[in-house]
């Protein structure tokens, strides 16, 4: 799914249990990460996130399910950009309009994944 696809999805649901079910769905989506890949773990997430990178595309992996969400949708959110275009990118504004509702851990973990992006 590209991030206007997503964004399309979530604007359909009317319950935050039903937005959290599609973010796990969502997770399911991730792409297998290639084995030359240059990968760095996310600090600051209370689960194992890493992301990786392979020529000019951006790949995930979280232990958890949510997590995985939260990942395939950042990726989704920086596909097809430059490291110029993503440093410009508004992802805190682009992710909150998402309307998620995750607590303060998870919070904590998205923006060290909005950090590590801004930090190419």
């Amino acid at each position: 799914m590209n991030f206007q696809e997503i964004q399309n999805a979530f604007s359909l649901c009317e319950d935050d249990v039903s937005k959290l079910e599609m973010v796990m769905d969502i997770g399911k989506t991730l792409q297998e990460i290639p084995e030359n890949a240059e990968c760095s773990e996310i600090l600051g997430c209370t689960s194992f996130v890493k992301i990786c990178r392979h020529e000019n595309k951006f790949y995930g992996y979280a232990d958890s399910g949510m997590v995985r969400g939260i990942v395939a949708i950042m990726l989704a959110m920086v596909d097809g950009k430059t490291v110029e275009e993503i440093k410009k990118f508004d992802l805190s504004g682009e992710f909150a309009k998402l309307h998620l509702n995750f607590g303060a851990s998870r919070l904590n973990g998205i923006q060290s994944m909005i950090n590590f992006f801004k930090n190419l």
